[in-house]
């Protein structure tokens, strides 16, 4: 009997080999498309589903690439050939909520916007919030340590999860962390596993974090500036003025032409934003309001154009503007959504990197920042039509590698929130050196004698 017979003996109709099922597991939100076709699609919806499918790769060595509702933007979760594409998104139980202790148990398949409509029920709230949260995972968002607008004030996914039930590659089950504020017994194995882009286990459930709802004002500024120099540095001095709002978002002038375009007049919320870069910051809690006229002083001081609100639709109408950035640039064709950060205090340079190998290159690359936190999102947009839409021209990855060392050379990273998974593999060691490189292949061997589990994402396979 071969794998797929034993699958389909022991797991039957949650077994798919329909091709089309297949073709569409190839790709994620990034664009690529994994080489050949997967050997069948398993959409579990119970942990012994889980285990039984990995049991069963591990009996018959088959590749195992687990995915969630395959929203990531670096090709990790895309069906190889020959693969067991193990979906999860079919395990979609809320297990607890325990307001006392501030705490829910959750399943790995549960989409992040259901949960928080869920946990809003009991004045509660979960912290990430990755762009995608209306159609990702929480377990998409543990597997690559997610963030999102709030990263700068609430961290990223890893600050939110207190433990993990994972199942291992031999279909053993691992549970990890613990229910108290405080935990320091033996490895970290919950911080290790979160971010591991499915390459060391199956996560199926998650103890999380969750935050009581903060009564108060929230209040919002849209503000324009003449360069996005200015507007990094005007970022950079709201941090140093120990201001902490819970989202600030910058958008470069090249990005907010296409933004003006696609909301039309209609959407500009009263600002001129045809020209220069615009800043979004938003702050909450109790002090919100003195906070966001302080950051209004801060903004102005810097030459730009503040507009302060604390109109829940007024609000709402700014922060369209950043959520308007994809929408915009999808117009305009196929885009490549990068991903780097570097210190905020070296923003305005990356910038500057970007900029430069823009007029070079003669390559648009609108940018978008997570200007509280540093992380950059500088986009590729690529003309559709093309003799294969599937792939990235060798233009365009040679304009992100000057990107990405130029990053490095800031102190940055090749990834704040998107993870490795398999477009930027080839940069891993660049970042790591040699010495973590080798002690990170150590680590997924343990996990992962037979290196089944997602081969191929992060390191070469």
């Amino acid at each position: 009997m071969n794998a797929l017979l034993r699958l389909q003996s022991e797991l039957g109709a949650i077994v798919s080999v329909d091709p089309l099922d297949l073709a569409a597991n190839r790709a994620d939100k990034s664009g690529w498309v994994a080489d050949g076709t997967p050997l069948a699609i398993v959409r579990a919806t119970t942990v012994d589903h889980v285990q039984a499918a990995l049991r069963i790769a591990t009996e018959f060595r088959v590749p195992v690439i687990t995915r969630g509702a395959g929203t990531g933007l670096s090709g990790g979760a895309c069906g190889t050939d020959g693969s067991i594409v193990l979906s999860v998104a079919g395990l979609t139980r809320i297990i607890e909520i325990n307001p006392d202790d501030e705490l829910a148990v959750v399943e790995a398949g549960v989409i992040n916007q259901h949960f928080n409509d869920v946990l809003a029920k009991q004045d509660l709230w979960f912290a990430p919030d990755p762009a995608s949260k209306g159609i990702s995972t929480v377990g998409g968002n543990i597997a690559t340590n997610a963030g999102g607008l709030l990263c700068a004030k609430y961290g990223v996914t890893r600050e939110a999860v207190l433990g993990l039930t994972v199942v291992l590659a031999d279909g053993s089950l691992l549970r990890t962390g613990h229910r108290t504020v405080k935990g320091v017994t033996g490895y970290d194995l919950t911080a290790l596993l979160t971010g591991s882009e499915g390459t060391l286990g199956v996560i199926v459930d998650a103890t999380v974090r969750v935050r009581a709802l903060t009564a108060g004002t929230v209040a919002t500024i849209g503000a324009v500036f003449d360069t996005v120099m200015a507007a990094a540095a005007a970022s950079a001095s709201i941090a140093a003025a120990r201001i902490r709002p819970a989202v600030m978002e910058l958008i470069d002038p090249v990005a907010l032409g296409m933004v003006a375009a696609y909301l039309g007049p209609d959407g500009s919320a009263g600002l001129p934003l045809s020209q220069g870069a615009f800043l979004l910051v938003q702050t909450d809690g109790p002090a919100a309001l003195a906070e966001a006229e302080a950051a209004v002083e801060v903004l102005r001081r810097a030459g730009g154009q503040a507009s302060l609100s604390t109109d829940a639709a007024s609000g709402d109408r700014l922060l369209a503007i950043r959520r308007a950035m994809h929408p915009a640039l999808e117009q305009f064709g196929r885009v490549l959504i990068e991903d780097v950060s570097v210190p905020r205090s070296r923003m305005a340079e990356m910038f500057a990197v970007i900029a430069e190998i823009s007029a070079r290159t003669g390559i648009p690359i609108p940018t978008v920042a997570h200007a509280g936190d540093g992380n950059l999102h500088p986009n590729f947009v690529i003309p559709r039509g093309g003799a294969d839409d599937a792939m990235v021209p060798d233009e365009i990855w040679a304009a992100a590698d000057e990107m990405f060392q130029g990053a490095l050379a800031l102190g940055g990273t090749l990834t704040g929130e998107h993870g490795v998974g398999v477009l930027k593999r080839r940069w891993l060691r660049d970042e790591i050196g040699d010495t973590s490189l080798v002690l990170q292949r150590q680590l997924k061997a343990v996990f992962d004698p037979l290196g089944l589990l997602n081969p191929g994402t992060m390191f070469d396979a």
